[in-house]
């Protein structure tokens, strides 16, 4: 309806009073900042323009705060056992709880303002048969979880995690299947986007979890993946993501215009970082936010360690620092940056970490100096779903104490500053090497052992710089294990013959390692002479370094593409590490492993 002749007088007079009191506040306050907005100003006034107001990705990931994952529940599988179970089957086929309103609520009042929310589509969805269809009644679980969410003033992130490793079809060796993958992704997302485009700004959409990278050669569910080469599997995942974009900006009503994440490449920062991922074209401005996640260095972060793991040189927090820093590569071009998942886990008796609050606090900081959201990972591990709170007493203040409510009080100039004092104090109080218990260590009780570490295709054989075969194996390997007594000859190998498939249908991690080496045998060196999977050798691709992650286990990597760079502690025998890397196969030779038996020399240092 048009203005009346009074009413466009009346609304040109109040345009030169705003005009008027903008420039007077600009001249007040002083300069502009690099992002945009005025020095002095609250965080608040530049970025809390309403949850659907017209703000930039960089001041919308302000707004979102610190988050917290609802871990292990509805990204849970269960598709196994059937696609028509009641949804709370599902919900905690993975040890959680069912969720409640009164656990999100407690997730607000901690201190999070995000949650995220992983979630398998394919839980009630009979896709083998060719029906895309999510069962309705997942649908309106999920729905309900973001409905407290948004009620409980949360921003929330839903996202296709994981589900089943369905996501191998896309590098299957048959275009068919390939075909088949894309359809299927457009299909779930088509159903997301009707149930949720009514929702505002609050609601975000994520691409994939983990998977767009090299998972898209997984072999859990497509037998024949593993056909896409490195350039390939970056082209794929840059498809993806465009997919992704069309297929919501298509879809009508608020999801014209909503915030999308885009999954990193393994959503690793490096890989994220290569030229190859490119962030896809979008319809809307300034919508797209990029994920990655963090859980440097692993042996400090994973879960299921019996015993504390040091962490905290000045070393250690400046590679967090300078890690933390390459993503300003996507906000110096205006591409907000959400770190979707990051954690030093508890130890396996539910333990935290020594130094695990100062992790995480280095990570607030530097989330808070270069405009980042991050989202702690959690099952239960932190945030106690019993109590509704916080199990760590100076975790709980410390992100009460950092909400967005208290922190938009702030100029964002202030609290850029508080972070930089946060990490320079940091670094400054660090030791630069811990101080070392060997003479704790009996040297005399020690045994050395040496095995394949193996995860892939549905096996896992002994994990990790602790020897566990015992704990982490599946049911039907047989391991052919070496006692290591000194420099000399070994062989160690796997047979999988004897499991439910009996092979491995591809590879996602090994390594061969040395128990206690770096105790026993200080400086020793392996060499590779002969890798023989089937029966048959194989040619190695590069050279592999010994090294150690947690100074005990000796180890060289066969396939480790979580690593980015040589470490620090890399070492060969004639000094040249040039030909070295942390891949030393072509995967395809590991694509259906019935046996693998590795030949190595132990080499003293000269």
């Amino acid at each position: 309806m048009k203005l009346s002749k009074m009413k466009r007088i009346l609304t040109s007079l109040m345009a030169i009073v705003l005009i008027f009191a903008t420039v007077m506040t600009v001249a007040a306050c002083g300069k502009s900042t690099s992002d945009g907005s005025v020095a002095g100003e609250s965080q608040s006034d530049s970025a809390n323009q309403g949850e659907d107001g017209d703000v930039s990705s960089i001041e919308f990931v302000r707004m979102m705060g610190n988050g917290i994952n609802l871990g292990n529940t509805m990204e849970a599988y269960a598709h196994d056992k059937g696609t028509d179970m009641a949804t709370t089957v599902y919900e905690t086929s993975w040890g959680q709880p069912v969720t409640t309103e009164d656990m999100i609520k407690g997730m607000k009042e901690a201190g999070f303002d995000t949650l995220r929310i992983p979630v398998a589509w394919t839980n009630m969805m009979d896709y083998e048969s060719g029906d895309y269809t999510i069962g309705t009644a997942y649908l309106d679980r999920v729905e309900e979880i973001v409905k407290w969410a948004v009620d409980a003033d949360m921003y929330v992130i839903i996202n296709d995690h994981w589900d089943g490793g369905w996501w191998g079809m896309f590098g299957s060796k048959t275009e068919e299947t390939r075909t088949e993958a894309m359809t299927m992704y457009t299909e779930i997302w088509t159903q997301i986007c009707e149930r949720f485009k009514d929702y505002s700004n609050k609601v975000i959409f994520e691409s994939a979890n983990e998977e767009l990278g090299a998972k898209l050669n997984d072999t859990t569910v497509c037998k024949d993946s593993g056909a896409l080469s490195d350039d390939e599997l970056y082209e794929t995942t840059n498809e993806i993501n465009q997919k992704f974009v069309d297929i919501v900006r298509a879809s009508g009503g608020n999801n014209e215009e909503r915030f999308l994440l885009i999954a990193g490449y393994d959503t690793n920062i490096a890989k994220t970082c290569d030229d190859r991922f490119k962030m896809p074209e979008d319809t809307a401005e300034d919508k797209l936010l990029i994920s990655v996640h963090f859980y440097d260095p692993w042996n400090f972060c994973s879960e299921g360690q019996t015993e504390q793991p040091q962490w905290g040189t000045k070393r250690e927090f400046q590679s967090m620092n300078t890690t933390f820093e390459a993503m300003t590569k996507f906000t110096e071009q205006g591409i907000g940056v959400v770190v979707g998942e990051y954690g030093a886990m508890p130890l396996e008796d539910g333990t935290y970490k020594d130094n695990m609050n100062a992790y995480h606090k280095n990570i607030l900081d530097l989330c808070d100096l270069y405009d980042y959201c991050p989202i702690l990972w959690d099952r239960g591990d932190f945030y106690s779903k019993t109590d509704c709170k916080l199990g760590d007493s100076d975790m709980a203040e410390m992100y009460a104490s950092r909400t967005y409510a208290k922190e938009s009080e702030k100029s964002v100039e202030d609290i850029k500053e508080e972070a930089q004092a946060g990490i320079d104090a940091a670094i400054e109080a660090a030791p630069e090497e811990f101080e070392t218990e060997d003479e704790t260590v009996d040297i005399s009780t020690l045994t050395s052992t040496a095995w394949i570490m193996w995860n892939g295709g549905g096996i896992s054989y002994s994990v990790g710089d602790t020897y566990n075969p015992e704990g982490d194996c599946t049911e039907g390997v047989v391991a052919t294990d070496a006692e290591v007594t000194g420099a000399g000859t070994y062989t160690v190998g796997l047979d999988f013959t004897g499991t439910a498939d009996g092979k491995a249908y591809g590879i996602t991690f090994s390594a061969l390692a040395v128990g206690n080496g770096e105790l026993l045998y200080p400086g020793y060196f392996i060499e590779v002479k002969e890798i023989l999977v089937n029966g048959s050798p194989i040619e190695l691709t590069a050279t592999p370094y010994t090294t150690t992650d947690d100074e005990k286990c000796t180890r060289i990597n066969i396939v480790n593409e979580w690593v980015s760079a040589l470490p620090e502690e890399a070492r060969v025998s004639d000094g040249n590490l040039d030909p070295c890397n942390w891949v030393i196969i072509d995967k395809d030779d590991l694509a259906e492993v019935e046996t693998i038996q590795i030949t190595f020399d132990y080499v003293a240092p000269q």
